[in-house]
């Protein structure tokens, strides 16, 4: 009996850690949807880093069921545009929030 009670515990165990990996974050509805939206970032970072005229270190990138929101520094309005441009321009981006300040 004693064992057939531990396998038991051991089984409802497993289901539960399976169960609660393949749950979504940051109040998305399906996994779907979160990942494209890592996609989405991977992409965006990647032209970013790729361009000459933005540094894709200084900008941060997340994005939330196809909105790219933009964060860091730029040193100055042209890479600020730049890097907005680059968001836009990727396929499954909804809308771009620029919040990218410039260094002084």
């Amino acid at each position: 009996m004693t064992i057939r009670t531990t396998l038991a515990a051991v089984f409802a165990a497993a289901v539960l850690m399976t169960a609660a990996g393949c749950t979504v974050s940051r109040g998305q509805q399906t996994v779907g949807g979160y990942v494209d939206d890592a996609g989405i970032t991977t992409l965006v970072k990647s032209r970013m880093l790729e361009d000459k005229q933005v540094a894709g270190t200084s900008i941060s990138v997340e994005t939330l069921n196809g909105t790219v929101m933009l964060s860091g520094f730029a040193k100055d309005a042209t890479e600020k545009m730049a890097a907005e441009r680059i968001a836009r321009g990727v396929n499954g981006v909804k809308t771009v929030k620029n919040e990218i300040a410039i260094r002084p």
